[in-house]
């Protein structure tokens, strides 16, 4: 074990559900080992900006439960400058912090990885973010309680949609990547799931439509993921109806209320494990890896890896959207 004795936390970028509960593992391990622990407000700005403030077991109880994060987040463009990130290494010099947890997506591991190149300084990061895009890991934290939430959306949605008779597109969150999409579409039943790691082909979805209305199906729920090829839910429903207008469309934008709530029990448990595992792992000496879980055990991966990889889709879900929307 190595002889560390003060380390920090701090999230950084998007926001997920059970980032405190994250936090909470890891100031509430760090105390039992009798380490000092400081969380740093508001990301690589906050760490910037000196907002570096002490913390214990008390100021991390009842937020388990909690949604957003109570170190607040930001992205940092002036951290990816020489001047922002020299700043930074001041301020852990000051609170000599040896040891940081970095809570956040692949934008934080990449300040990570700049940070620890530039200082040595052990750095572990927890992959916090609803879009589930970083490799090394199964899943992310966050992930589970948006795609839930926008599940339970998308069954609102469809019991108005069936009683006017109308195709409802309904984008969700992701960036670049379509799990969120995939996940919640293929839960409730969706007609058609749109996602960027496939082409979107307008003609295919109107002839789909189509062969559904020739089904007497009045009621279509069209999944769009932010990211995809055709653009968001907007710009899918005005192509649609240029070449299918026999049946009345609407629009939902679900938006950032996939980010916000309460966590769901599997992020809970999951931050709780990532947040204990990265206290161990300091104090073992592992410094510049990316905590993860594989089949059910935590594992971790070089930040550089994780850094330069976009886990693939699954296959067996891939061929589950063909023949499911067909």
């Amino acid at each position: 074990m190595k002889n560390i004795q003060n380390i920090a936390v701090l999230t950084s970028g998007g926001d997920s559900p059970g980032m405190n509960a994250a936090i909470r593992a890891v100031v509430r391990t760090a105390c039992h080992f009798n380490l000092n622990v400081f969380g740093i407000k508001h990301g690589y700005e906050g760490l910037i900006d000196g907002e570096i403030e002490s913390m214990n077991e008390s100021d991390v109880s009842n937020i388990i439960h909690t949604g957003g994060t109570i170190l607040r987040t930001a992205r940092s463009a002036r951290f990816r400058t020489e001047e922002g990130l020299q700043q930074a290494i001041e301020n852990l010099k000051k609170f000599n912090i040896e040891g940081l947890v970095i809570i956040g997506g692949d934008g934080s591991y990449k300040g990570a990885a700049a940070l620890a190149e530039k200082f040595p300084i052990q750095v572990i990061g927890i992959p916090g973010t609803i879009d589930k895009d970083l490799s090394g890991t199964d899943t992310t934290l966050g992930f589970d309680t948006a795609v839930n939430t926008a599940m339970y959306a998308i069954d609102k949605i469809r019991d108005t949609a069936e009683a006017h008779d109308r195709i409802f597109f309904v984008e969700v969150m992701g960036r670049d990547a379509g799990y969120i999409a995939l996940d919640a579409g293929l839960a409730t039943g969706s007609e058609a799931i749109l996602i960027p790691e496939t082409k979107t082909y307008i003609d295919h979805l109107v002839t789909l439509l189509e062969k559904g209305w020739k089904r007497k199906k009045k009621s279509h729920i069209i999944i769009v993921s932010e990211g995809d090829d055709a653009g968001g839910a907007i710009q899918v429903s005005n192509a649609v109806k240029e070449k299918f207008n026999s049946i009345e469309s609407r629009v939902t934008i679900l938006g950032h209320l996939q980010r916000g709530g309460s966590p769901s029990m599997a992020d809970r448990l999951l931050g709780t494990r990532w947040g204990f595992a990265a206290i161990e792992k300091l104090m073992a000496g592992k410094t510049g890896i990316a905590l993860g879980i594989k089949n059910g055990e935590i594992n971790e991966t070089p930040l550089s890896i994780v850094n330069k990889e976009h886990p693939a889709l699954s296959e067996e879900m891939l061929r589950m959207l063909y023949i499911l929307s067909n």
